[in-house]
């Protein structure tokens, strides 16, 4: 069998270069090999998947980190998490790079973010005319009629995307379905931690959504019990998620010790004075533990 495959390869090269080709013909020939290489190797580039190391990560035991994850998280600064208000929390990443999600522009601190996420709800969840310093505005929804889909590096975050259905809101009409893949549940993932933002989140998670989002040490849930989920809904995706570390948003009038009522007994409360939370990997509670910074 390798005789004739062998005997076969040298006839097709025989036929394809053979003494009697002029120069024209491999110029010709080398020519149509090159056209069809640049052709293929942008596809094949399209084609390959970015990685994500919190996907990654969630495939792994409980609690494991890859040794590379582990020198990585060893190796960096702390991350900065500041609560501005709403649903608006920045991101500070040790390389400088400066998130804020689901920004309106009505919730402010310090200097003006690099990247802002938005969501298709109400006013204070987005805005379309953001400052045009902003270097990268991305939206939950598609623009295009299609989902959103973002998986994009920048600096030293990658940030990701898993889309959500979302209700619709004045104006539209209200007997309506819910909007298909309105909302998006960012990812953040930066110094070994993955970090998630649940959005304006009306429905619950099936399995495809919680493979999709993966691991989270980090996770900002809406904790209003009305506009969003109710209480035991967002309760019950949060224990699923079994972060590390909780931070509630989106509070309205919700007493805290309601929600953490329904929560379960299996995380910890950790009230803070300061609207900033400054973490790594290494220094993640051992204790599940929700963190209501100030302002909430």
């Amino acid at each position: 069998m390798m005789d004739a495959m062998t005997a076969a390869d040298s006839t097709v090269q025989c036929h394809l270069v053979s003494p009697q080709t002029s120069p024209a013909m491999l110029r010709s020939f080398s020519a149509v090999l090159a056209l069809l290489g640049s052709l293929i190797a942008p596809a094949a580039a399209q084609d390959t998947p970015r990685s994500s190391e919190c996907l990654a990560m969630s495939n792994a035991q409980p609690r494991a980190t890859p040794v590379s994850l582990r020198s990585a998280a060893a190796n960096t600064d702390e991350v900065a998490i500041t609560y501005a208000g709403h649903s608006t929390y920045y991101i500070d990443t040790p390389g400088g790079v400066r998130i804020a999600t689901d920004y309106s522009g009505a919730y402010r601190t310090g200097r003006l973010p690099d990247v802002v996420t938005m969501n298709r709800a109400h006013s204070t969840h987005y805005t379309l005319f953001p400052d045009p310093r902003i270097q990268h505005v991305l939206h939950g929804w598609g623009d295009d009629g299609q989902p959103a889909r973002i998986a994009l590096r920048i600096g030293d975050v990658y940030i990701r995307n898993v889309t959500t259905d979302i209700r619709r809101y004045f104006g539209d009409d209200s007997n309506a379905e819910m909007i298909r893949d309105g909302n998006s549940i960012f990812i953040f993932e930066v110094g070994g931690l993955c970090i998630g933002h649940l959005g304006h989140l009306h429905h619950k998670l099936d399995e495809s959504h919680f493979a999709a989002i993966g691991r989270l040490d980090i996770v900002m849930v809406p904790i209003d019990g009305s506009y969003t989920m109710s209480l035991d809904g967002i309760s019950e995706i949060t224990r699923r998620l079994r972060a590390s570390v909780v931070l509630p948003m989106h509070r309205f009038m919700t007493p805290l010790d309601e929600f953490m009522r329904r929560i379960g007994q299996q995380f910890e409360i950790d009230v803070r004075t300061e609207r900033t939370l400054r973490i790594s990997r290494e220094s993640l509670p051992g204790t599940p533990t929700v963190i209501i910074l100030d302002g909430v």
